[in-house]
């Protein structure tokens, strides 16, 4: 993957799961004890800061399809651009980048997404 490789993580495996908005309300509430379904949740193995390059397990992605299509929709975008942008911003999760902590880190995982978004998009 791309962005794997743009984070400097050569090797590195990570599970992905596509579901819809009533089994991610059930993970939503199981794991995070929020109401309601989410467009992605992210897993991470490691308990303490990942080091790209290392390889490993890096973790899960899961992501509701129903949300997604909702939101390509709402922002007018391809579903499959939509997709990209929550696989990336869920594997930032994994690699313990969090836009919850601070207003400092919420813009440095934005760049990076950006980064990441960009990189995608070029088709060499």
């Amino acid at each position: 993957m791309k962005a794997l490789k743009g984070l400097g993580c050569h090797e590195g495996e990570l599970s992905i799961l596509f579901t819809g908005d009533k089994h991610m309300a059930e993970l939503n509430r199981h794991y995070l004890g929020r109401e309601g379904p989410t467009n992605v949740l992210a897993f991470p193995m490691a308990t303490g800061p990942t080091v790209p390059g290392e390889g490993g397990m890096l973790g899960d992605i899961v992501i509701s399809v129903d949300t997604a299509i909702g939101e390509a929709h709402q922002v007018g975008e391809p579903l499959e651009d939509t997709i990209n942008r929550l696989l990336i911003h869920g594997l930032l999760h994994l690699l313990h980048y969090d836009h919850e902590g601070s207003p400092q880190e919420a813009r440095r995982m934005k760049r990076q997404e950006r980064r990441l978004l960009k990189l995608l998009s070029n088709k060499t």
